[in-house]
């Protein structure tokens, strides 16, 4: 187990001593001492994706408002990742705010949420189970009021990822074939990954009824041999551009594009600028990235809590209109993409943020209602957008 530690600043400190407020869980812990925060990694820190996008929002938090983050590395072991969320919960004189995310951590913190209620937790990229569950009466026996978390629409995200692909994979780009063959590699089969590749395939169909998809599952976020070993297989079966959706294991589908030739998205952050300061050659085959702003959720929080306006015991959900999702427009994209397929991806936009076109989901009340992996392009839902104007 690793830890980070990034403390603020010492005028910050001292500035914050000199300050009294009354403790409250709506309200940050001015008074004596500088807040302090506990992020609890399920992996690693260095995906250049997911687990770095939240540390940017916390160190964000930290330098503004003078917090000190204390960062637990658990790594990719899920052995190690029930034990290790207990331990820094209990740790209770370590922290004001605890912050963990991620579907594979939620029944974790909500098993022990209520056991803190002096305590407020951050979680993202699944929603607590406020009301209980039936299933389980361990959740949230209490209701959790103690926890905020947010989620993304993550679907929406990749729908415009989609669009992108399917256009881009037609166009005259060097390295392009003649097939509209798509891939995506996610880094396990679990519900939120799923909504990755639904908004994928939905967006794809948007534009050709003819794209065609290979999707599998790495098994794990850490292992970025088997994600290369993975995208060079859709590469030899004549997939142009493929959606990383697996952490770090992605980091290999960027090495098989740089390889072959052919291109790939990234996912939660603008990965290609990332990767630029370091290798720009293989950036130059990202063509865009899903951005799934965990950073900018966790830093609004955290600014929310500093105003005393953190809504904890709620969840929300930010789309593309709230600015918790949308495509990385960056230089290489701008130098790649042809100017009519640029305008497509923005008018596509407005569309769904107007409400005209509606993204499936694997979340629904009724699972028969749930978008489903690897649906046929005719078997989609249908889309009132006129895409031929921009493919002329």
């Amino acid at each position: 187990m690793l830890k980070r530690t990034k403390i603020a600043p010492l005028c910050l400190i001292v500035a914050l001593l000199l300050v009294a407020v009354a403790p409250g869980l709506s309200t940050p812990a001015k008074a004596q001492t500088a807040t302090r925060i506990t992020y609890v990694v399920n992996g690693t820190l260095g995906d250049k994706s997911f687990i770095d996008s939240a540390q940017r929002g916390l160190d964000k938090a930290a330098d503004e408002f003078g917090y000190e983050v204390n960062t637990i590395e658990l790594g990719f072991d899920p052995a190690n990742y029930e034990t290790g969320l207990a331990d820094a919960m209990a740790d209770v004189d370590k922290y004001d705010i605890l912050v963990a995310g991620s579907f594979t951590m939620l029944n974790y913190m909500a098993a022990r949420a209520d056991d803190y209620p002096d305590k407020v937790f951050l979680f993202y990229d699944a929603s607590m189970p406020y009301s209980g569950d039936p299933a389980d009466p361990k959740l949230c026996p209490k209701g959790c009021k103690n926890v905020y978390s947010v989620t993304y629409a993550q679907n929406q995200g990749s729908f415009l990822a989609g669009v992108y692909a399917a256009a881009m994979t037609i166009s005259s780009l060097e390295g392009m074939n003649a097939d509209p063959i798509i891939g995506a590699v996610g880094g396990q089969d679990i519900p939120v990954i799923n909504d990755f590749i639904v908004g994928y395939q939905q967006g794809a169909c948007l534009v050709n009824k003819d794209s065609k998809f290979l999707t599998q599952y790495a098994g794990g976020w850490g292992d970025p041999a088997k994600g290369k070993e993975i995208a060079l297989a859709m590469y030899d079966q004549n997939a142009d551009i493929i959606f990383q959706i697996a952490g770090g294991t992605g980091t290999g589908v960027f090495e098989a594009a740089e390889e072959k030739g052919k291109y790939a998205i990234g996912v939660d952050s603008d990965q290609a600028t990332i990767i630029a300061e370091t290798d720009p050659e293989q950036a130059a085959h990202i063509l865009t990235s899903m951005q799934k702003n965990v950073d900018n959720s966790l830093y609004r929080a955290l600014s929310l809590y500093n105003e005393g306006k953190l809504p904890v015991g709620t969840s929300e959900a930010l789309g593309i209109v709230e600015g918790g999702v949308g495509i990385s427009i960056n230089d290489i994209y701008t130098a790649a993409t042809p100017e009519n397929v640029q305008k497509l991806v923005a008018a596509v936009q407005d569309a769904v943020v107007a409400g005209d076109i509606a993204v499936g989901t694997v979340f629904t009340a009724d699972p028969a209602d749930a978008a489903k992996v690897g649906t046929d392009c005719s078997a989609m839902p249908e889309m009132k957008f006129d895409v031929s104007e921009y493919l002329k």
